[in-house]
């Protein structure tokens, strides 16, 4: 079998989708920022809205990419490009089908749009029409060549939608700054992200074509395996209702119990926990395929040693992330919004915890969606999703918005990551679970004790202004980092990925 170059791809993967996830940030950060100051904090609110109604209507999508990458692995170790441009026909179908979905119901839903918001909305706005207009974006992202990008993401060249996501999006970035300053529309806002998602795709699939010419949507799938694939997609169904639950639900219920400018509120203050999150995720997104790779190649006492090493990499990482959170978070707000748009620490606290709970899951996640568990583990999403629904609705109106927050963390720390970890020890390693939990255990005391040393010399610092940002930056990434070195010095894993990253340095 064929081996593609894991951690060549690895790293190649990880340093463009760096650098893009760099450029996402910082841009929508300066968008967010002249938004609120053009044109009101109503219209954060109104864009997460839209956002999270979307999501729920992605539904639709079933964890069909996931299903037919999966299905590439194999075909593409064993270089068999038949199978590959037949699954590439099937994926066609299948996302043509998708929007089609998405367009109809989508439109049905278009009456109920207004009763997801409480208070007023901005004046002169029609909400069907706003609505419409994201919806349209996201259909096209379906329809226009999204099947192409199975060949890259399967690959491991995810590098390549980076490259061009990154032209497009500096596109739409210029044009949607000239639109508010100059226009203050923000319909002609909306509007020119649809035309952005559309050139995005096209640019992709170009590129694709290029790169891998000889991969055409042609030929059939037998019908056995066509059935295989479909349960492979009925099982993430689930875990693609989990997810758009949880990250959906908050934004809504916020709108619906606590209106538009408490949920701009939290949105600012979630805008940079996910940003942090999609640093990180970018790590997920490139070795994913390596370890499907890896899984299929590779020998399972390999493959459990590399599991414990990217649980140890990812622990070491949130804990300067969380001690970060934990000193930076509030000084930045009051530079960014002004102490009127700041939420109490108390709510910092609460999100370094869900930091934390939601990247380790992801870490578990990201081997279980490489190594295909997904009908073990197709009720998990489903039973966490519906738990945090039914304790948002019940505590925001005892608790208010720290009942959203408290929701979500519950629903993790309860139900979703035990099943997970369970799920993953069972299936798949075949190892002691105890032994992997104690290595848990304390990398989470590690990362709590720095963050309460952290938060400790952080309130001493009564500085003010950017020279306060500076100082406590510097604090908040020095204590993790030297605390870690010293307790992690001599242990295998910590040894082992520093002569990874050397490694990955060398390559790159």
């Amino acid at each position: 079998m064929a081996k593609i170059e894991r951690t060549k791809n690895a790293t190649r993967n990880i340093v463009f989708g760096v650098i893009l996830k760099a450029y996402q940030i910082l841009v929508p950060f300066l968008m967010r920022t002249a938004m609120i100051y053009l044109m009101g904090v109503q219209y954060l609110g109104l864009n997460s809205l839209f956002t999270s109604v979307l999501q729920v209507l992605n539904l639709a999508e079933l964890g069909v990419g996931s299903a037919m990458i999966y299905s590439m692995y194999r075909p593409i170790a064993e270089d068999d490009d038949e199978k590959i441009c037949a699954l590439m026909k099937l994926y066609r179908t299948y996302y043509r089908a998708i929007g089609l979905v998405i367009a109809i119901v989508g439109c049905i839903l278009t009456p109920f749009v207004p009763e997801l918001i409480s208070g007023e909305i901005p004046k002169g706005l029609n909400i069907y029409i706003l609505y419409l207009l994201n919806l349209g974006a996201t259909v096209l992202s379906y329809w226009l060549f999204a099947y192409k990008n199975s060949i890259l993401q399967a690959h491991q060249r995810t590098d390549i939608v980076s490259k061009a996501t990154l032209i497009t999006s500096t596109i739409q970035y210029i044009l949607q700054i000239l639109v508010l300053w100059f226009f203050r529309n923000y319909y002609l806002y909306v509007i020119v992200m649809l035309i952005t998602q559309a050139v995005t795709n096209i640019v992709t699939a170009v590129v694709a074509d290029k790169l891998y010419p000889q991969f055409k949507p042609k030929g059939d799938i037998p019908n056995k395996e066509v059935k295989q694939i479909n349960q492979r997609i009925k099982d993430l169904f689930t875990a693609k209702l989990g997810a758009v639950v949880i990250g959906s639900a908050d934004t809504i219920v916020i709108s619906a119990f606590l209106g538009l400018t408490t949920l701009a509120i939290y949105q600012n203050y979630y805008f940079i926990l996910n940003s942090i999150c999609g640093f990180i995720t970018v790590i997920f997104s490139a070795i994913t395929a390596g370890i499907g790779n890896s899984l299929v190649t590779e020998s399972t006492e390999k493959n459990y040693n590399d599991f414990r090493k990217f649980t140890f990499i990812i622990c070491f990482i949130l804990c300067i992330c969380c001690c970060c959170f934990a000193g930076l978070y509030q000084p930045f707000m009051r530079l960014w919004v002004g102490e009127k748009f700041m939420l109490d620490f108390s709510f910092v606290i609460l999100f370094c915890i869900l930091f934390y709970c939601l990247e380790l899951a992801m870490v578990w996640a990201t081997v279980k969606d490489a190594a295909g568990l997904w009908h073990s583990d197709r009720f998990r999403p489903l039973i966490g999703a519906i738990a945090n629904l039914l304790m948002n609705v019940v505590l925001v109106q005892i608790i208010g918005l720290y009942g959203i927050i408290l929701s979500t963390v519950f629903s993790y720390i309860l139900i979703s990551m035990p099943w997970l970890i369970h799920n993953l020890f069972k299936f798949l390693y075949k190892e002691p679970l105890i032994k992997y939990l104690k290595d848990l255990g304390f990398y989470i005391l590690v990362a709590v004790g720095s963050t309460a040393l952290t938060i400790s010399l952080c309130r001493k610092i009564v500085i003010e202004g950017i020279v306060e940002l500076i100082i406590k930056s510097i604090v908040s990434v020095s204590i993790p980092l030297v605390i870690e070195c010293l307790v992690y010095r001599r242990k295998k894993e910590f040894i082992e990925s520093v002569i990874l990253i050397k490694k990955m340095l060398k390559k790159g």
